[in-house]
């Protein structure tokens, strides 16, 4: 969902990373990094003292700043130990504290989700990348040229149905869609390129993409990403709901009105938008999930565990993000590739969201603030801000540090924070990061979040 409008103006300081056009089975040929687990066994200690306040002093500020009551957080870095916390409270006004096992939206952190069920089908032989989407949904114009494998990538050229939708969407939150009304505003957009040519962001593809699998397989997504996804890694918590109400969480979500003219943010005016319809979000960004599922999820999905040969091969097969964006973030199947760690960031009208876990070391992040407004790059880059923090955490007895080489450092993504703030309060002076170690140089002056949501 949306990073709301003037999303360029917030964009930190430009890299410019080099793209070439490229071509393969899938429309783009990309660079393919083995499958592997984590060489590190995951640590059950607790973060000593100092490196727990660091963590949780970064995280309040960004609440801070993104106006945001409330916070779900967990860095597992396992040569040192684990951090997890609910900070601040479930409402703006309120006094009950968050918990780590409150359930909330997801945002577009369901797209790899997606991804995984594609693959899965296609290690299955039900269907295949290649597979034109037209197979499936052969009543439907004007996608004869587009495969399952490109909507999945966002290689498909398909213009994106959210900014038109945006202010809706975050206004009135409980007005239903079916999913061919959102594929035909999408495609009423001007299309980015030809199929294949180059990546650019698509919700539209990825309800294109549901549709088709959903026509392909008989299944309900309900069905789909449990079989495929859920049960297979024991995430008993999360769900893509059939109702608008957040079941079973006490936490509200809040996101700042659009002016339905302009479509800017008005700072003045906060929504309660815990409650939305899933018909609005669904197979782009429906999911219902909690910080332990999430932690469980990110692991297996940035080393492929669910899947093998092949598909498993497909899954981080890379593609570049365009010619102005740092060469080491690149996408996968459904996931961001942010120099070593893998994962993806996500906005829904109440929640932002971002997960990064490194499939060499087991080094996880989740973050989620329940506040919208500054959008999924905002928790991007406070998830990168808390990886950056964690490379630096000294082994635990008996344990060896493993040497991760971010192109970001903490600073970096704190600068960047702060350029992504929307609305933030007067008072909001980020405070100093707590020293945990000296930071490794930088390898770039700064980073620019990539435009998914």
């Amino acid at each position: 969902m949306s990073r709301r409008g003037g999303r360029a103006r917030r964009f930190a300081a430009l890299v410019v990373g080099v793209a070439a056009l490229l071509t393969a089975s899938m429309g783009l040929a990309g660079c393919t990094q083995p499958a592997s687990t984590p060489t590190h066994s995951q640590a059950t200690v607790t973060l000593p003292s100092a490196e727990a306040d660091a963590v949780k002093a970064a995280v309040t500020d960004a609440m801070k700043q993104a106006g945001a009551s409330g916070a779900i957080v967990g860095v597992w870095a396992p040569w040192a130990g684990n951090y997890t916390a609910g900070l601040g409270t479930t409402t703006t006004k309120g006094s009950t504290p968050v918990s780590v096992d409150m359930p909330w939206r997801i945002g577009s952190v369901t797209k790899p989700m997606t991804c995984t069920v594609l693959l899965s089908l296609v290690q299955q032989g039900k269907v295949r990348l290649n597979d034109q989407v037209s197979k499936y949904l052969p009543r439907m114009v004007g996608i004869d040229d587009l495969t399952l494998g490109q909507l999945c990538q966002n290689t498909s050229g398909l213009g994106d149905y959210q900014p038109a939708l945006a202010q809706q969407l975050t206004d009135n939150p409980l007005r239903t869609y079916v999913p061919l009304e959102l594929v035909s505003n999408g495609m009423g957009q001007p299309r980015t390129a030809a199929p294949g040519v180059q990546w650019a962001y698509s919700n539209t593809g990825y309800i294109l993409l549901g549709m088709a699998l959903q026509a392909a397989t008989g299944e309900n997504w309900e069905t789909l990403y449990r079989n495929e996804v859920f049960n297979p890694l024991g995430m008993s918590s999360s769900s893509l709901p059939s109702t608008a109400a957040l079941a079973g969480s006490a936490l509200h979500g809040y996101a700042t009105s659009l002016d339905e003219v302009t479509g800017a943010p008005t700072c003045g005016t906060v929504l309660d938008d815990t409650e939305v319809a899933p018909s609005a979000t669904w197979t782009a960004s429906g999911v219902v999930s909690t910080l332990s599922d999430l932690k469980t999820f990110a692991q297996s999905f940035a080393t492929a565990s669910l899947l093998k040969g092949d598909a498993q091969k497909a899954a981080w097969k890379t593609v570049p993000l365009g010619t102005n964006v740092a060469s080491w973030q690149r996408y996968g199947m459904g996931g961001l590739e942010l120099g070593p760690m893998r994962g993806h960031d996500g906005a829904v009208p109440g929640f932002i969201t971002a997960m990064l876990s490194d499939p060499t070391s087991g080094l996880t992040v989740i973050v989620m603030l329940n506040n919208s407004t500054s959008g999924a790059a905002y928790a991007q880059a406070l998830a990168m801000e808390l990886t950056s923090m964690a490379t630096t955490f000294k082994a635990s007895a008996g344990e060896k540090a493993p040497t991760i080489t971010l192109p970001w450092t903490a600073d970096d993504a704190k600068a960047s924070l702060a350029s992504l703030a929307t609305c933030p309060p007067k008072d909001s002076t980020p405070s100093a990061p707590a020293p945990t170690s000296t930071p490794a140089p930088s390898t770039t002056a700064a980073y620019r979040p990539i435009p998914s949501n």
